[in-house]
């Protein structure tokens, strides 16, 4: 732990040296905050002790790992099916060192190294990694062009695939101190570097991360060339001239890979969800680097593309399964979502970095809704089953290609798994930032952060049942008295804000500010980028109590979204809620919700790894035996959407028709 601690301090001073300019406001590193909750640190315990376990074992059964060997042999015969499954292992790698950094692990530490022997004998004399190219060069399969980065800009991913190793290698470097892997990258980045920039190879990544990449080993080296390169990545978007312009396929006109117009031009989500949130990260990251404003203008209208036309009620993004891709604006149909757990892992990496941006709440309030609905769902409680896509609707009577109707253990394409193993140990690192005189408090997740004020050590120390109840305590650890500002986040679904637009909104629009008390004394505060900022002297053991209303609340859609019209979600604090058949009669595609239910909340330790379960009477549509067609009363019961298929296979909804408008008729059963 010393080692990890000083490895992260050098990475720091290195990066106060290297450069002058970056985001004004500063992330406080996941290893300063341990959790103390009952929600998080279970899952990040899951999360280390079965799913990166099982993850490096199916990349060995699948032969992931096999490919490293093949290709330090450079003999066989590339034995997975996509050139960039050599991510897999990265981004697992990645995973289990964010792990590593705050639970120390000898075993799992020595099979990394061993991991990353093969991973250095793999990799060519001159730096280039990429092994279904270098087992065997003659034959590379159909996404793969004959000459190294012939076909970065659609298929390859040669760089997507040295992107992830360079995020790898950062984690791995930050947590151990060890430069093995670190290595590794920087000889592959020296390469990249070598080969594209002005005067050089011109070319748009086809799939978007070496980006975010780049940075992260500037950050640790200093080296400019390596920000100067990322940077002409995203400014190499709109220059290809092979595309047909005035085509609309999305594929031909180059938006599938946001390559159609110039970054600066583009004020749109289009194309690939996870390459769009992957390219919107870097912009940030480029932006507040090189005070850039051209780009921060151009992803502050992509922002409000996608919260004012483009987001599920989860938080997911992608709603298209051909291309995986965004939709026209309000193209958010629910039977054939896509929503791809990937996507929501991007959305939440960019939208963290427009918060670090501009200083806004309303980006940590789209961050938080993907994090406890969109992304979570993604993973299931037994810790190793996975969505790929995540569905806004299941019903027994219809099916369609995209549909996952239960989690799968490994997918051929397992790029969310491994995204999981990486994402959900450094959760922590989401809850705090800071800037100068300012302390931010983002998330609510029971805590201890230690950090510096004033270059004075202090703790904070968070105590709450979030997300299930809304009184929240933060308590100030200080040896001498610290004057600062604590700006604690208001939630936009506290303030009835569903989303920062009016793509969605809850039916009772009545607005009143939380209540916040210092040492049990009400205390006057500012709302300023919706915080509550509290300038106080702070002593020690100073007690912050806030209480967040946490009624269940109705939202509607706006009506240009046609699958949403006429219906209603539930949502409590930060969850969002959906009816699944195990909880009622096998059936949840038949509940109507009218206007004047009546809720009761109910905690079920005993359910889902604990819950809080949503209760009210609702008619229900039956069909009798001769198919007379009718309504009856019986309770609903909804469950957090993250939650569902844990129990088996069977209908779920989010949305509910306030009345019956419409009879479906079926002939046959869809299986």
């Amino acid at each position: 732990m010393k080692r990890s601690l000083l490895a992260i301090l050098s990475i720091i001073s290195v990066h106060c040296i290297a450069q002058q300019k970056d985001y004004a406001i500063k992330e406080i590193n996941f290893t300063r905050v341990k959790l103390t909750d009952k929600f998080w640190l279970p899952r990040i315990e899951t999360n280390r002790t079965i799913t990166i376990p099982a993850s490096f074992q199916r990349c060995e059964n699948t032969g992931r790992v096999r490919n490293f060997l093949m290709a330090a042999e450079k003999k066989g015969k590339f034995c997975t099916r996509y050139p960039f499954d050599d991510t897999d292992i990265y981004k697992t790698i990645e995973g289990a060192s964010f792990s590593l950094a705050t639970y120390p692990d000898k075993k799992m530490d020595a099979y990394i190294d061993s991991l990353i022997i093969l991973i250095k004998n793999a990799q060519e004399p001159d730096g280039y990694l990429y092994t279904a190219r270098t087992i065997d060069p003659l034959n590379v399969g159909s996404w793969v062009g004959k000459d190294r980065w012939e076909k970065e800009r659609e298929l390859s991913h040669e760089l997507y695939n040295a992107g992830h190793l360079y995020e790898a290698a950062a984690a791995h470097y930050q947590a151990t101190g060890k430069r093995s892997l670190l290595d590794i990258a920087l000889r592959n980045a020296d390469l990249v570097c070598s080969v594209f920039g002005p005067g050089k190879r011109i070319v748009a990544p086809g799939h978007e991360v070496i980006e975010m990449g780049l940075v992260k080993l500037f950050r640790i080296t200093g080296k400019q060339e390596y920000l100067n390169t990322a940077r002409f990545f995203i400014y190499a978007r709109g220059l290809y001239k092979g595309y047909d312009a005035k085509s609309k396929d999305v594929w031909k006109n180059g938006a599938y890979w946001q390559d159609d117009k110039r970054v600066v031009e583009q004020d749109e989500a289009v194309g690939h969800a996870v390459r769009a949130g992957y390219l919107y990260a870097a912009v940030a990251d480029i932006a507040a680097l090189t005070d850039d404003d051209s780009l921060r203008k151009a992803i502050d209208k992509i922002w409000q593309n996608v919260v004012t036309k483009k987001i599920y009620v989860q938080g997911g993004i992608g709603a298209i399964g051909d291309g995986e891709r965004f939709g026209a604006n309000y193209e958010l149909p629910n039977s054939t979502a896509y929503n791809e757990t990937c996507a929501a892992i991007a959305n939440v990496y960019w939208n963290y970095r427009m918060f670090l941006l501009h200083g806004d709440s309303k980006y940590i309030d789209v961050l938080e809704r993907s994090l406890y609905n969109g992304l979570l769902s993604g993973v299931g409680l037994d810790g190793k089953s996975f969505f790929y896509t995540n569905a806004m609707e299941v019903k027994d009577h219809f099916s369609h290609k995209d549909l996952e109707r239960e989690r799968a253990g490994w997918f051929e394409c397992s790029c969310c798994p491994t995204n999981i193993c990486r994402f959900i140990p450094a959760v922590p690192g989401y809850a705090y930032a800071q800037k100068e005189n300012e302390l931010f408090v983002n998330l609510f997740i029971s805590s201890t952060a230690s950090l510096l004020m004033h270059q004075q050590p202090i703790e904070i120390i968070q105590e709450n049942n979030y997300p299930w109840d809304g009184a929240l305590s933060l308590s100030i650890k200080t040896k001498k008295p610290n004057t600062f500002n604590l700006c604690i986040r208001i939630p936009g679904w506290a303030v009835n804000t569903v989303v920062p637009s009016d793509l969605y909104r809850f039916e009772n629009n009545a607005v009143s500010n939380p209540g916040i008390k210092i040492n049990s004394i009400p205390v006057a505060y500012e709302i300023k980028n919706g915080y509550a900022v509290i300038s106080h002297t702070w002593k020690n053991n100073d007690k912050v109590t806030v209480e967040f209303p946490m009624e269940v609340k109705r939202v509607v859609c706006i009506d240009s979204v046609k699958d949403n019209q006429g219906k209603v979600a539930l949502q409590r604090g930060p969850i969002i809620y959906c009816a699944e058949w195990a909880d009622n009669n096998g059936k949840a595609g038949n509940i109507i919700l009218p206007r004047d239910s009546k809720f009761i909340t109910e905690y079920r330790p005993d359910l889902l790894n604990g819950i809080m379960t949503i209760k009210t009477e609702v008619p229900v549509v039956t069909i009798s035996e001769n198919e007379n067609i009718s309504t009856s009363k019986r309770t609903m019961t909804a469950i957090p959407y993250y939650s569902w298929a844990n129990r088996g296979v069977g209908e779920m909804t989010i949305w509910f028709p306030y009345r019956v408008q419409d009879i479906e008729i079926f002939s046959g059963k869809i299986k």
